[in-house]
């Protein structure tokens, strides 16, 4: 299994767009070799501004120049892009709906040894309320690439959130369609639903299960905004039983979408693998996700009790 950095897609990416499309432009805040916009930059160093540690200026810049008719792509780590600069992207990009896509990388736990200061696990919360922004969280590097083209033909403002270490290839991914999750393995006794990094860690599980004598079906949530409605109350009345996993907050991501949808259309049992209102740590990346219960061995636990509920 090919293991890689979405944030190097990213930067590949984003500079072949700069190539075909003149009308783009991004800003970084002083962190362009860990975001990988230096690959821009490099390449169309006139229409590249690194704002430097100065975020709530960025998003009103790139705001700026969105109504002006550029479209802005914005990046910086995760924590950064959100809690940071709240104000700005909901009262001048979101109110205004400009087309400004926020791509923000080390995104999540797995951020390791930076720790808790730097550790995004609250970020979807913090901008899934707001209207007009959609949100992409990609399973792995190459979806991460298809979402950004995606994201450029698409207006409006985008939240897409990367992570910072390699990530396995997942097999068997259909084409990115915003808004549109779809199922990856096919199973008899609940649905697990994921995100990120977290459906790498469901297929696992679901091996676990498998010996067992169980099986999940497994569903790659990638957009968190507009949530594929469709697709949960179909799971939802077909197995009863729904586990949601995130490299997030249990309150607030995807978990709390996900039960939005069946409280409102078909309520039935739906669990939770995520952070619990917790802060995060300095540590590796595996030890965190083992520390707080994320990691395939607790994905497949928890199934098993949802089964056996």
């Amino acid at each position: 299994m090919e293991l890689l950095y979405a944030r190097d897609i990213y930067g590949s990416v984003l500079r072949e767009l700069g190539k075909l499309y003149p009308e783009i432009v991004v800003l970084d805040a002083d962190l362009s070799s860990s975001t990988r916009t230096s690959l821009f930059a490099k390449e169309f160093p006139d229409r590249f501004f690194n704002i430097g540690v100065a975020e709530q200026n960025m998003m009103g810049i790139a705001a700026g120049l969105a109504s002006c008719g550029k479209v802005v792509f914005v990046s910086t780590f995760a924590m950064f892009a959100t809690a940071r600069p709240l104000d700005q992207i909901r009262n001048t990009i979101c109110y205004n709906n400009l087309n400004v896509k926020i791509v923000a990388t080390h995104g999540g736990i797995t951020v390791g040894e930076d720790g808790a200061s730097h550790q995004a696990i609250e970020d979807i919360a913090f901008l899934r309320p707001i209207p007009n922004i959609k949100i992409i969280v990609p399973c792995d590097a190459l979806e991460a690439g298809e979402a950004i083209k995606v994201t450029y033909r698409t207006e409006g403002p985008f939240y897409i959130r990367l992570g910072r270490a390699k990530v396995p290839t997942i097999d068997n991914k259909k084409d990115f369609v915003l808004g549109e999750g779809y199922i990856l393995e096919e199973g008899k006794d609940l649905a697990i639903i994921a995100c990120g990094i977290m459906v790498n860690e469901a297929l696992i599980a679901n091996q676990i299960l498998k010996k067992k004598g169980y099986s999940a079906t497994i569903v790659n949530m990638h957009t968190i905004k507009p949530i594929d409605k469709k697709l949960i109350v179909n799971l939802a009345r077909e197995y009863r039983k729904l586990l949601v996993c995130e490299e997030h907050q249990s309150i607030g991501g995807l978990y709390s979408a996900v039960c939005e949808v069946v409280a409102d259309s078909e309520p039935v049992i739906v669990k939770s693998v995520g952070v619990k209102d917790r802060f995060g740590q300095s540590g590796l990346p595996q030890e965190l996700m083992d520390l707080y219960e994320l990691s395939s061995i607790y994905i497949a636990q928890r199934a098993e009790e949802l089964i056996l509920q």
